[in-house]
């Protein structure tokens, strides 16, 4: 799984689904716990981060939507995403 970025220890990740898209548009965070987001909207869809991380995760995902989106649409094309700016 690709990872698109990291800050403040979070890994941030998005699986290749290249011809099989079985899910909405989302993304990974990590951090000794796993959340997974949607992208349109910014929504926690499973697991759990402490507050302050999914705090970070979900501004950083705000200010990143257009580029998450674009990540997504290439590796459901079966491309190599692009990596995508930290927060901070």
């Amino acid at each position: 799984m690709p990872e698109l970025s990291r800050f403040f220890g979070i890994i941030i990740r998005m699986y290749m689904e290249a011809g099989v898209q079985h899910h909405t548009p989302h993304f990974h965070a990590y951090q000794n716990e796993v959340a997974i987001y949607g992208i349109d909207p910014i929504d926690l869809i499973s697991g759990s981060l402490p507050k302050r991380q999914q705090r970070m995760v979900e501004a950083w995902a705000e200010l990143r939507q257009p580029e998450l989106l674009e990540d997504w649409r290439r590796l459901q094309a079966g491309q190599a995403p692009q990596p995508i700016a930290p927060l901070g």
